[in-house]
This record gives C-alpha cells, structure tokens and sequence, in this order.
C-alpha cells in the first residue's frame, strides 16, 4: 500500500502558481490541502481543478492574510508542510512601496514561519522571484538606500527564497497575473523597455513540480 501523503497548507492558493500547485499536489496524490486566500478573493476555481471534489479529498479553503497571524495560524494548524506562495506582485507602482509590498512578503513570511514552528512542520516551501537576485546594476548607492523613494529595489527586497523566472503558462484563475501580463503587453506592442524586466521565463507547471520535489526531497535543505 502506498504511503498516505501528508497534509500541506498553500497560501496564495487561488493565484497563478498558488492554483497550479494545488492541482500539482492532488495530481501527485496529496488528499488534505489547506488553501489559504486573501479574504473576500475568489477560490471556485480550486473546486473545478481535476480530483479536487473527490469523496477522498479535503481542500479546504481558509481566508487568512499573511499579515493576520491568528488566521496563519488556523491555516497551518494540522499540515505537515507549507508552500509560502502568497506575496504581493503588480506591475502598478505602489503609492507605498513599504506597506504595499515589503511589510506583507517579508513580515507574512516571518508569520508563516512562525506558524510552521508552532505547529511542528516538517518543512517550509518559500517561493520567491529572480527579481531578488537581478537588481539593476545602475542603482546609484544612495538611491538604493533611500528609504523615502521607491524603486524596484523594494520588491527585489522583499523576495528571498525559491527563484523562478517570468513564470509562463495556461490560467486557472478567472483573473490575468502580472507575469502574464507582462507577455500580454508584448504581444500588444508595448514599447516599453525590458532590461531589467524581462529575465527569462519559465513554464508554471515546472515551478509547481519543482515545488514539491522540495517538500519532497530530504536531500533539499533550503
């Protein structure tokens, strides 16, 4: 008989990779899936998603902002692992950078980890962005370091861990994503310039495989 897979907790489930991972997950056994949204958003899709309404399956879906850690914690509460998928992304520039993107991906990632600790998680999945790792090189220092003006510098801050490219792929979610969106205005023509947008792309159903063979793999530590 095979192993019973463990309980998992995705959060930003119903987004673009968050979705994916979900139908990852259930397509490679999973049967006990804590979905966790932002509150008021839409997560029907989830229930559309293949196997997802199987009399042996539990998705349940949790209404939980990152920055809210009871409601983290009602998430995890039960899961053997966490995929931290939830985290901020617009292509808009933020009337405030600090409260709009760094508070929620770096303090909802301290939550979340928070949460894993209480409830004795085997491991923590973090999906973050190349944006972290590529930021651009014409910076001025001083600039870099101005709490007080906004640059992308801020959201590369506010991404550290996994690193997937421009992730690329079918939609599960009624809504478009801002790395599609990105494509979306290319093929409309956009004459914007992408030196330190564009960095490569990558599929989402390889970012979603690759997120479980993290959780997966006991050779994986990071």
């Amino acid at each position: 008989m095979a192993k019973e897979k463990e309980a998992v907790c995705v959060t930003g489930a119903n987004g673009f990779i968050g979705s994916w991972l979900v139908r990852t997950l259930l397509d490679q056994g999973y049967t006990k899936i804590h979905a966790s949204i932002y509150p008021g958003s839409d997560p029907s899709h989830l229930f559309e998603i293949p196997g997802a309404t199987d009399a042996s399956v539990s998705l349940e879906v949790y209404e939980a902002d990152v920055l809210d850690h009871d409601a983290i914690c009602k998430a995890v509460e039960g899961c053997q692992g966490v995929f931290h998928v939830a985290s901020p992304c617009t292509l808009e520039d933020p009337k405030d950078p600090q409260k709009e993107l760094v508070l929620p991906a770096l303090q909802g990632t301290l939550n979340v980890l928070e949460a894993a600790k209480k409830f004795k998680v085997r491991r923590v999945v973090v999906t973050s962005s190349i944006s972290a790792l590529v930021p651009n090189p014409s910076w001025p220092r001083e600039k870099v370091f101005d709490e007080s003006s906004w640059t992308d510098l801020d959201y590369c801050m506010s991404r550290q861990a996994i690193h997937p490219a421009t992730c690329l792929g079918p939609l599960l979610q009624p809504a478009l994503n801002a790395s599609c969106a990105v494509l979306q205005q290319l093929l409309q023509g956009s004459k914007d310039t992408q030196e330190y947008h564009w960095l490569g792309a990558v599929h989402v159903k390889d970012v979603a495989k690759a997120q479980v063979l993290l959780f997966e793999n006991p050779y994986c530590f990071w």
